[in-house]
Order: structure tokens, then C-alpha cells, then sequence
């Protein structure tokens, strides 16, 4: 018998404040639509977000993650990233200047990556590290 697998099939955040991290996710993009939202009359308790495309899943160093986020620090509970892909290179800034100017915190601001893409770092209302990269170039 071929021994079982472990498929990746969902991430989910645990909020404190469910509403601000609902307005984070939104204003970065991504689609939310009101019915997703589960809740009572004391507000929202649960979110199902169908995602549209294929995620892959990433280990890297503590000295890698020291490369491209400058503030990374080992012993930080910071230690996962989630990824979010923007169509160009000039989107990566766009999309960082918003947010930030809209008071999110900005982890790592925007460069140009040792493997071709833009990338920068944005922190959600429940401190989890949010990566935004444009595609890579050659």
C-alpha cells in the first residue's frame, strides 16, 4: 500500500480583530465577497476565501529570509510569510505606498529581488508578515 500523503489545502489566520484584517486583506485585493463572511450579532467569526489560483509552499533559511527582508530577525516569532503575486514590477510599489499610507506597517519596502522580481513586505492588522512580489524577470 503507497503511504499517505499530506496535501496542502488551506491557511488560516486567527484574528483578534477580525474586522481590521478583513479591511487589510481587502484593500490589498484580494476578493471577499459578503456572503463569505460567517458571523452573529456580536460580528464576524469565520471567513471562507475560494482561492482562484494554484499556492505553492516554500521552507527557506533563517540567513535567506535575512536577505530579503532586512528586518528579519531569527529569534522573531515572524517566521511565515504569506505570498501574494501582483501583475508588474511598478504594481509592488503601487500596492506598498497604499497600504502604508492607509497605516499598515511596512516590513520590508519594496526592491528589486536577487531573483528578478519586486518584492516588499507589509505586516496585517494581526502581525502576519505579508509578502507582495511582482513575476520575476530574466
Amino acid at each position: 500500500m503507497a503511504p499517505t500523503r499530506a496535501v496542502l489545502s488551506g491557511l488560516n489566520i486567527v484574528a483578534k480583530d477580525m474586522n481590521a484584517t478583513l479591511a487589510f486583506y481587502r484593500k490589498l485585493g484580494v476578493d471577499i465577497p459578503d456572503t463569505a463572511v460567517w458571523g452573529t450579532s456580536t460580528g464576524a467569526h469565520h471567513i471562507t476565501i475560494p482561492l482562484r489560483t494554484p499556492v505553492t509552499m516554500e521552507l527557506d533559511s533563517t540567513s535567506l529570509a535575512g536577505v530579503y527582508n532586512t528586518s528579519y530577525d531569527a529569534g522573531d516569532v515572524h517566521r511565515t510569510v504569506i505570498g501574494f503575486s501582483l501583475e508588474t514590477r511598478d504594481a509592488v510599489d503601487e500596492v506598498f505606498a497604499e497600504m502604508t499610507a492607509d497605516g499598515y506597517n511596512g516590513v520590508q519596502t519594496p526592491w528589486d529581488a536577487f531573483w528578478g522580481a519586486r518584492y516588499a513586505i507589509l505586516e496585517d492588522p494581526e502581525g502576519n508578515h505579508v509578502g507582495i512580489m511582482s513575476p520575476s524577470e530574466e
